[in-house]
């Protein structure tokens, strides 16, 4: 599920947004940047836990795997082109930045405890998305 955002510029700089997310399920959030650009973190599932994707600069390729057929989708997020991604339970993701200055927002419906406890991780390369061209 993707959720659509606008972007918004005018002389003072960009305003993004994404107004039809609702947080009303959602018990934690993080923020992640990697040390140096095409950084893979992959891949990393839960049977319960959904979470949610919001680019705060620069690009990233994300990918998702459902976990009971094995279906591997991917897209890629843009700052500039401002979207919220749901990768559902029952399913893996990763991730990799593609600019130097990307940083990434994950939202989660499960407390940290709760998704602890309900952690399935696989090598970053079991589905392996990660080389890409022309982007």
């Amino acid at each position: 599920m993707i959720i659509s955002g606008q972007n918004f510029m005018d002389i003072r700089g960009n305003l993004n947004c994404a107004n039809d997310f609702n947080f009303k399920n959602i018990k934690r959030f993080y923020h992640i940047k990697n040390h140096k650009n095409n950084t893979i973190r992959a891949w990393h599932g839960h049977k319960y836990e959904s979470k949610y994707f919001y680019v705060t600069s620069g690009k990233f390729l994300l990918g998702s795997v459902n976990l009971k057929n094995h279906k591997v989708e991917k897209c890629f997020l843009n700052y500039e082109d401002p979207k919220i991604v749901c990768i559902p339970k029952n399913h893996a993701n990763g991730f990799m930045n593609l600019t130097d200055d990307s940083t990434i927002m994950i939202f989660s419906d499960k407390t940290l405890k709760e998704s602890l406890n309900d952690d399935i991780r696989f090598p970053f390369d079991k589905w392996n998305i990660w080389n890409i061209e022309n982007y």
